[in-house]
Order: structure tokens, then sequence, then C-alpha cells
């Protein structure tokens, strides 16, 4: 099974969209991360959630004996 770590972002009303648009494509390119889910509240206060795959290392099998 998939398992995704998650990292939530606020943003103001004031905030450009243009601003908010460079840090989401920051994060996409240098911590691989994707969008999730982004919600415009009344009020202008954007929030946006992004999410990662975690990668688990399997544990090397010895066939000495």
């Amino acid at each position: 099974m998939v398992e995704y770590e998650y990292l939530t972002l606020t943003f103001g009303r004031e905030t450009a969209r243009g601003d908010i648009r460079r840090l989401l494509t920051e994060h996409a390119e240098y911590g691989h991360w994707e969008l999730d889910r982004t919600r415009i509240y009344v009020g202008g206060r954007t929030r946006t959630r992004l999410r990662r795959r975690i990668i688990r290392a399997r544990r090397a099998v010895s066939t000495s004996r």
C-alpha cells in the first residue's frame, strides 16, 4: 500500500496568485511534492495541501549460511 506524507500551506488574501504559484512550483520541483487539495475560503484565505510518497527501504535478505 502506498503511504504519503502531507504538508499544508496557508495563504492570506493579500498573497498574490503569482507568488503562490511560484512557491508551489518550488515545492514540486525541489521537494518532490504534488498537489493534493486546494480550498479557497470566504474572505480570500487559501489552504493548499501537498503530498509526497514515503519510500521505505526494504531490508536486504542474506543468502549466506
